[in-house]
């Protein structure tokens, strides 16, 4: 089997499993508005003490609710981006979000037939700049309700508020709630999101 003939039973597995009817979806906003991280000396994620003069990929590989991205990330080759010179923001799900897809998604996104489709769902989550949560609440009042970010996928993210809870939306209605925000790294910024977010990968 070529990988190509791979992508499609995959994209399907993983849309499947992100209808918010499967339970993807991210936790309700009530108990995924943790107090949002200003800039100080020692930023946390996870209880985890954060270095700010290191990268997102170093810093992510610190926090101990991160661990199934960090290896998805490293899989991807995205530890590589995300310690460059940046800025860039990541949202990053939590291991709990990782959990609400379908059993084996996991172990089937790093089969190295499936790279292709790996990267792409971990490039999602990335955008150009130092996004704040400042600004993603400006851009939201701006747009009258909703924002849309420019993703390093290509797919667009949608951003609204429900509540005062920040939330994103991926092209296939998935919902995640910014859990943790505004994590300063020496690159840009980490949110911590509650919820698997997944591009077009057909």
């Amino acid at each position: 089997m070529r990988p190509r003939d791979l992508i499609p039973p995959l994209t399907a597995a993983l849309v499947l499993a992100g209808c918010v009817s499967a339970g993807n979806e991210g936790a309700a906003p009530e108990a995924a508005s943790a107090p949002v991280h200003r800039d100080r000396a020692a930023p946390t994620i996870g209880g985890a003490v954060l270095d700010p003069a290191d990268t997102i990929a170093g810093n992510a590989a610190r926090a101990p609710n991160l661990t199934t991205f960090v290896k998805l990330m490293r899989a991807a080759g995205l530890d590589v981006a995300l310690a460059g010179a940046g800025p860039e923001t990541l949202f990053a799900p939590t291991n709990d979000a990782f959990t609400r897809l379908a059993p084996g998604t996991v172990d089937t996104l790093l089969r190295p037939e499936n790279k292709a489709s790996l990267v792409k769902l971990l490039d999602y989550v990335v955008v150009e700049g130092r996004v704040t949560t400042a600004d993603l609440r400006a851009r939201v009042a701006a747009g009258g309700g909703t924002a849309t970010l420019a993703t390093a996928e290509g797919d667009p993210l949608t951003v609204m508020l429900t509540g005062d809870v920040l939330t994103l939306t991926d092209v296939n209605g998935n919902r995640s709630y910014i859990q943790t925000g505004d994590v300063p790294q020496a690159n840009g910024l980490i949110h911590v999101v509650n919820g698997v977010l997944i591009p077009n990968l057909g």
